[in-house]
């Protein structure tokens, strides 16, 4: 029984006790006094329903702990002198390779390959930014990819360039970077199936007990698998495959085996699922890439650069919607954002009316008031990563200035839609951000950096209560998951619990990310207390 503080119930914060039996929520209040067994103090804490990471990356987040870290650099120079200790430190390790750096630390998001030569000149060094759409690379790695200043921009990717055309290290979206990763070093089944266990214990520890995983290759769905079967899933996970756009067709036959699989494997009973597919209509604004229906300020000849055609994000979305697949997929731009809703309705029309799809779209960066009903009309779940919706180095130095004023007022508009009555739910995408979802109700909440920029709010007709902030972050994400009976805390429902170091509902927002995790509880079994 859980006593000695307050409980999150569905109509409010209560003074209550909370008995679990048999992995379940068995009485509340008055009619827990005569339950039998160990007493949990809260010990004046506040009792919530299991955190739901609605959009997240457990095994890229796993492998970048194992990696030179550079998410805590302060600026370029403390970049290149972390890299220059590191190899120093392994000098055995044939490739350097780190992050996430934040964009926001380089002169308009671009660095170059010689800053990196002039540490690590003789081993080819690959760097990550914390948009996981950009990499920085020195000229050793150039050489070994052959990417010279004759080298064509491939399908769905930028390689930077000087002046004088010769590339300048920066290598942009999934079409470049892949020039590169084909040359890095394989990450075998040991270091995937280490790097999955280490990801999922860190999410833990911030209070997850849920993720969707959401970009697996048909390698990562088998590392999960087998994770199931040898009993090393600590929470709650769905599996969304990555269409690609050049061979989704086929994959979707491998990724239906694998949900068939997962689905009858007694192993992955409760722990385990495989039903959605990823899509990425585009890439991210700081870069250039998220795909806007107006031209970008700085680049008046370019909208960004999608993923599809428009027709065939449709198509593709139509038959993975038939397969009985839910789709799920990252769209930030407005154009973007509008092209995704398009297929979703396309798919809808195509296909019928009739199931319950709870459809996403990931991130919803920048969304044009026009397109701002069609989210509860399709039944479009608005999937919100709310530590992003702050006036942060990368929103002044490389968001703002590509939209400018009107347009950067249109972005994360998580209350307006909340009020429009979109499904919303929350997520971190760690690795990209902090993982805890403390964090993130502190920015939905206020809207304002951890200083408290700006006085009261970027945008703060988008702020929401913090009731509705915890909600996106448990029910919410539980209605994303088809788990309806998750989320809350209510009798007969699963014991998927946390204990907060304080009553975050009676707190200014900020303060909200100061408060600690401090137990977990997954169908009333102890993560960590």
């Amino acid at each position: 029984m859980f006593t000695n503080g307050t409980a999150l119930l569905p109509h409010g914060v209560a003074v209550v006790d909370v008995a679990v039996a048999d992995g379940r929520v068995v009485a509340i209040g008055a009619d827990a006094s005569d339950h039998r067994g160990e007493r949990i103090d809260l010990d004046g804490g506040l009792l919530v329903p299991g955190f739901r990471d609605g959009h997240v990356h457990p095994l890229w987040g796993g492998l970048d702990l194992t990696r030179l870290p550079l998410e805590t650099c302060h600026d370029v120079d403390e970049v290149i002198a972390r890299v220059a200790r590191y190899a120093a430190d392994h000098p055995d390790l044939p490739w350097i390779i780190g992050g996430p750096y934040h964009p926001d630390l380089l002169p308009r998001g671009r660095a170059d390959a010689t800053w990196l030569d002039r540490v690590v000149p003789d081993r080819p060094v690959v760097l990550g930014a914390s948009d996981y759409h950009t990499v920085w690379v020195n000229s050793r790695a150039l050489e070994i990819a052959g990417i010279t200043a004759a080298t064509p921009d491939p399908p769905l990717g930028v390689i930077d360039r000087r002046a004088d055309g010769s590339p300048s290290g920066m290598l942009v979206e999934w079409g470049a970077i892949d020039l590169i990763e084909r040359h890095q070093p394989v990450v075998g089944s040991v270091e995937r199936a280490g790097a999955l266990d280490a990801g999922l214990a860190h999410l833990a520890a911030q209070g997850i007990v849920w993720v969707q995983e959401a970009a697996a290759t048909a390698d990562d769905g088998r590392t999960y698998l087998a994770a199931a079967r040898a009993g090393r899933l600590p929470i709650r996970a769905n599996i969304a495959w990555r269409a690609d756009p050049a061979t989704w067709s086929t994959d979707l036959g491998t990724f239906a085996e694998l949900r068939h699989d997962i689905d009858t494997d007694a192993a992955c009973a409760s722990r385990l699922t495989a039903r959605t597919v990823k899509f990425f209509a585009d890439g991210v604004i700081e870069q250039g890439t998220g795909m806007v229906l107006e031209p970008y300020l700085d680049e008046p000849h370019s909208c960004g650069l999608p993923n599809w055609a428009p027709g065939d994000l449709a198509e593709a979305v139509t038959r993975v919607d038939a397969a009985g697949f839910q789709i799920h997929i990252h769209a930030i731009g407005d154009g973007g954002i509008r092209m995704a809703l398009d297929a979703i309705e396309t798919a809808i029309t195509r296909n019928g009316a009739g199931r319950d799809r709870r459809p996403v779209i990931a991130h919803t960066q920048l969304v044009h008031p026009d397109d701002r009903p069609r989210f509860a009309a399709l039944g479009t779940i608005a999937n919100f990563e709310p530590l992003w919706a702050q006036l942060d180095g990368g929103m002044v130095d490389l968001t703002i200035p590509r939209l400018g004023p009107a347009r950067s007022a249109l972005q994360y508009p998580i209350g307006s839609l909340h009020r429009l009555g979109a499904a919303i739910s929350f997520g971190s995408d760690w690795p990209v951000s902090s993982a805890n979802p403390l964090d993130g109700l502190a920015v939905a909440v206020t809207r304002q950096t951890p200083s408290g920029d700006p006085a009261g709010g970027w945008l703060p007709e988008e702020r929401v209560p913090i009731a509705t902030a915890l909600a996106a972050y448990t029910a919410g994400s539980a209605h994303q998951g088809f788990d309806d009976d998750r989320g809350t805390i209510a009798v007969g429902a699963p014991a998927d619990l946390v204990r907060l170091g304080a009553d975050v509902t009676a707190l200014a927002g900020n303060e909200v990310a100061d408060i600690a995790v401090t137990g977990t509880w997954v169908d009333g079994t102890p993560l960590h207390t």
